[in-house]
């Protein structure tokens, strides 16, 4: 491949409103065709993240100072090329991250609704005002831009995450410094595009793509950035918190999850196994939201197990743009090699593999795993008790809805749990107990909105809630102002 070829397939970063080079480049392969090049992409030096974060810090006043309407039609203007441009962001997200095309398609939605939603939160960025108790003097609670916002996103969900902390970041008038992951740039490479042509001032948004040792720690230790916003592996996120925490910036961190699912004898079997695969294996497993682990009572434990069984080995495995595919490839060698690494000790712990866990060959050359089901399980396992980020789960056997409850509140993580019952006295129940942020009830637990907080509890998250209004405790500073009218 000649110089000139790969000039021209190089995708550049964005700083202080120009397209630069960086330190080296890397391609970026399919995971579903490692013969699939998607393109070429810059990787930042640590000179030029320090140049990032000073355009941002230069841009502060004036982006802070623009008017709520003009952030609002911006980000308008964003999320509506994203839902313009769905089938062929979509398809790159498939081709890039794994998943099959209808569910990239639905990512890219979601990144367009979420830049749509915030375009209106701009306009609703509210103070109060409370009576003070001296008289005569006004007090006000204004909330104001918190800085330099730096952005680390995982590549499970290259388009989502990445919206879903740049829209708000920008509603309340901060500027940014973006880092995808490095496995899977294309997609936050295409909404840097698309930002570079928004309208926004120079340096209010900047790009610098590369491996997290060099970019993702020129953020976290730089004085420039008042706050950070990490999604990704819990080890990362602690290295990383200790950083930004050390230094008095702010600190929002999501970090996984081994969510369980109950079910009780009481539940819709059809609906259960509905949530219990759906919410599991499906996306190759590659959601922290996962419900890995089903704890089952008695009554419906067999039967559950067998169905979930029953459905996997039905489930196609094959390329994401294939349209007979209903699950894609897991994401590189490297996870594969986790997963399998996963099942080992699965099958050493004396779990009952009831179907899958099979490295498959297609026609392409990719990392395609049959998803994996197995019961006889316990939740002092090892496989139980970590999260694998790949398409195995796990039946467990409870005697009864306390025991469930217990085991499935038995975890370092606590992201998101869920229960399957007619009983609406478990299901309050369940709610109110369950040691997550995030409670479903005869739903999986892998699929949330956008307009309300996501977030969990324990080592999966850290700081404030993400997503819909809760974002403004993060991306925002109070002000307590005090008025003599004399």
């Amino acid at each position: 491949m000649n110089d000139v070829l790969l000039k021209t397939r190089e995708k550049l970063n964005f700083i202080a409103g120009e397209w630069v080079g960086g330190a080296d480049a890397a391609e970026n392969r399919s995971p579903s065709d490692t013969d699939d090049v998607i393109g070429l992409y810059t990787r930042a030096s640590r000179e030029q993240a320090e140049a990032a974060i000073a355009a941002a810090s230069a841009a502060l006043p004036v982006w802070g100072a623009t008017t709520p309407q003009a952030r609002a039609d911006i980000l308008e203007a964003v999320g509506v090329e994203l839902l313009a441009r769905r089938e062929e962001l979509g398809e790159l997200l498939a081709r890039e991250e794994g998943k099959v095309r209808a569910e990239a398609i639905g990512e890219v939605v979601r990144a367009g609704q979420l830049f749509k939603f915030y375009a209106q939160e701009a306009l609703r960025v509210e103070g109060i005002a409370i009576a003070s108790t001296r008289p005569g003097v006004r007090v006000e609670v204004r909330y104001e831009p918190v800085g330099v916002v730096g952005i680390i996103t995982p590549w499970n969900y290259p388009i989502a995450i990445p919206a879903w902390k740049i829209a708000p970041a920008l509603a309340y008038g901060n500027t940014v410094v973006f880092k995808p992951a490095d496995l899977t740039p294309a997609c936050g490479w295409e909404l840097a595009e698309i930002l570079s042509r928004a309208g926004l001032p120079a340096g209010a948004f900047n790009l610098v793509m590369g491996r997290g040792s060099v970019v993702g720690d020129v953020i976290a230790r730089s004085p420039g950035v008042a706050a950070v916003t990490f999604t990704g592996s819990e080890s990362t996120g602690r290295g990383i918190r200790e950083i930004v925490a050390g230094r008095g910036a702010k600190i929002q961190q999501e970090m996984g999850g081994k969510s369980p699912l109950v079910v009780l004898d009481d539940a819709d079997l059809a609906n259960a196994i509905d949530c219990a695969i759906g919410g599991s294996v499906m996306s190759t497993g590659q959601r922290c939201t996962s419900n890995t682990r089903i704890i089952a009572t008695p009554g419906i434990h067999d039967a559950l197990a067998e169905g979930m069984a029953e459905r996997t080995r039905g489930l196609r495995v094959g390329h994401a743009l294939d349209a007979a595919s209903q699950i894609g490839p897991v994401v590189d060698d490297k996870q594969m090699r986790v997963n399998l690494r996963y099942l080992g000790i699965a099958d050493g712990e004396g779990a009952s593999r009831l179907c899958g866990g099979e490295v498959l060959e297609r026609e392409t050359k990719g990392f395609f795993l049959s998803p994996a089901v197995y019961a006889g399980c316990d939740n002092s396992m090892t496989h139980v008790r970590e999260e694998i980020f790949g398409p195995v789960v796990s039946v467990l056997k409870a005697p009864g809805y306390d025991a469930a409850l217990a085991i499935a509140n038995d975890s370092l993580l606590g992201l998101s749990s869920g229960i399957c019952t007619r009983s609406l006295k478990y299901a309050e129940d369940f709610k109110t107990r369950s040691t997550s942020g995030m409670v479903f009830v005869n739903l999986p637990t892998a699929g949330v909105d956008y307009h309300v907080p996501f977030g969990g509890k324990k080592g999966s998250s850290y700081g404030s809630r993400e997503q819909g209004r809760a974002a403004r405790e993060f991306f925002t500073a109070s002000k307590t102002t005090y008025t003599n009218p004399l």
